[in-house]
């Protein structure tokens, strides 16, 4: 399982005792839960629940053996939408200039694909991730960089690193140092494709 992979398989009999209302109604609709970047308990994967309002966001475990289907951001890149929103046409100027690496879709435009559930609206950011296994020259990151700040919205990409995930905007900028998202938190490095010491 990796950071922003859609997960299908938890019920209500999962969440704390305390879980909002919110949240039992995303997971009893069959809403899927999306991994996020933190340390779990043993057999246990970390993951966060979607609400319908954009600060509605809930931490949880789910345990490994009730997940039934995952969808990673990369199966999403050639799926299509109907809807007319900013972002998803962001989404399809931005498919070529794409084509030659390892990308995917994540956030609320990952989630309306992956579910046909609208969760996208005329201001919402675009969010993708590009797998970078070897380093990003930064001069590559300013070009690639330009081309998303092009399209027909905001958009927000992480470069996923073997050691964690940073902002492609913040390596294309000036700053010696960037902020590296790990399971262990978020940690200022100079070169993200570097385990830590």
């Amino acid at each position: 399982m990796n950071a922003h992979d859609l997960l299908w398989g938890m019920t209500p009999a999962h969440l704390p005792a305390d879980a909002p209302d919110w949240v039992v109604d995303a997971i009893r609709a069959g809403h899927p839960v999306v991994v996020r970047r933190a340390i779990a308990e043993p057999d246990t994967v970390a993951v966060g629940v979607r609400g319908p309002a954009r600060e509605q966001r809930y931490a949880a475990q789910m345990p490994l053996d009730a997940v039934h289907r995952r969808v990673t951001p990369q199966a999403l890149r050639t799926l299509t939408s109907p809807r007319d929103v900013p972002a998803l046409r962001a989404l399809d100027q931005l498919r070529p200039v794409l084509a030659a690496h390892d990308w995917g879709v994540s956030g609320s435009a990952g989630f309306e694909l992956a579910t046909g559930i609208e969760a996208l609206h005329a201001l919402s950011d675009l969010d993708l991730i590009l797998h970078t296994p070897e380093p990003l020259e930064r001069c590559a990151a300013r070009d690639l960089l330009a081309a998303l700040d092009s399209t027909a919205c905001a958009v927000d990409l992480q470069l996923q690193t073997p050691f964690g995930a940073v902002a492609l905007r913040e390596w294309a900028g000036s700053s010696r140092r960037v902020l590296l998202k790990t399971a262990s938190g978020a940690h200022l490095v100079i070169d993200p494709w570097q385990a830590m010491p």
